[in-house]
């Protein structure tokens, strides 16, 4: 069996020997290079010729979302998985969005670590296990899918709409977003209904990326 050519991406230089000295210890992995990220990744990436590029999002010195993007746009057949301690789950959207194959946490176990790694290889899409399954990884699913929706219009929402807007893009389900309105769970259902409507809509996806645009506009 062929060997995963792996370079890491990660300015944290104790933790970049740690991942390093963990994915030497398995037969399948080659490290081909290791990099604080500080520059010329492309130009890394591009010599070293990975099979898989495992990438800190929280690099100091650049932006990672837009290296990922950069990276999948001129090296398409590497595949990228994200690395991140706390991220915000726009932040986990953008990075699928912008061509990753996957996401880590850095607290995941290693068993769970490893597993991502060589479930990305075999060309399947990676989200964190507490993640997996949930609303939110159906909001991720039509990211990868769908790619960045349309600009939004203005348009009028109630104080309960928006509140659960807030919640839909924090990754709760109809259920979660009930118990923390208190309200019943057929009236969330009504207002992500109209939600939709209002929005001219057809996934929670773009309700997730109305809010990320809002906040940042």
């Amino acid at each position: 069996m062929k060997n995963i050519r792996i370079l890491l991406i990660e300015d944290n230089r104790l933790l970049r020997e740690g991942i390093v000295m963990t994915l030497k210890g398995q037969k399948d992995f080659k490290v081909v290079a290791a990099s604080d990220g500080n520059h010329h990744s492309l130009q890394q990436v591009r010599d070293a010729r990975p099979d898989l590029i495992l990438m800190d999002l929280g690099l100091r010195n650049q932006n990672g979302l837009r290296t990922v993007g950069t990276l999948t746009k001129e090296l398409p057949t590497i595949k990228i998985i994200g690395m991140g301690l706390i991220p915000a789950q726009s932040d986990v959207v953008e990075c699928m969005e912008a061509g990753a194959s996957g996401f880590i946490l850095k607290d995941a176990t290693v068993k769970d670590f490893l597993a991502a790694i060589r479930s990305v290889a075999r060309g399947e899409k990676v989200l964190p296990p507490v993640l997996a399954g949930s609303l939110f990884s159906h909001i991720v699913e039509n990211a990868i899918s769908k790619g960045r929706g349309e600009p939004f219009k203005a348009v009028k929402m109630t104080k309960r709409e928006r509140e659960i807007i807030a919640l839909i893009a924090d990754g709760l389900s109809n259920k979660e977003i009930a118990q923390r309105l208190n309200i019943a769970t057929y009236t969330v259902k009504s207002h992500v209904h109209n939600i939709l409507e209002k929005l001219a809509l057809h996934s929670r996806l773009q309700i997730a990326k109305h809010t990320h645009n809002e906040a940042i506009s």
